[in-house]
């Protein structure tokens, strides 16, 4: 593995541990794809550090159980905007 994209992914890591991002927000911060953001965590830190990964996959599991909700607050805020 490049040295650089080593060095990405654990910097992915330390940010989404540290601001409890999601994938799409680690995406957006890194200017890379939600894939690379994926790839990287799932697999590439896994290969470089299993503790951390498993701690970093908490995060994005945690994450994914809340999306819903976040996404009926992005919806009710939308309509909360059309009415006023």
């Amino acid at each position: 593995m490049k040295d650089y994209i080593e060095e990405r992914v654990m910097e992915l890591a330390r940010y989404i541990l540290e601001t409890n991002a999601t994938v799409r927000a680690a995406a957006k911060k890194f200017r890379v794809s939600k894939s690379t953001v994926h790839k990287d965590i799932t697999e590439r830190l896994l290969e470089i550090n299993p503790g951390l990964a498993h701690e970093v996959k908490t995060v994005l599991d945690n994450n994914k159980a809340e999306r819903h909700i976040r996404g009926g607050l992005a919806t009710q805020k939308k309509y909360k905007g059309m009415h006023e």
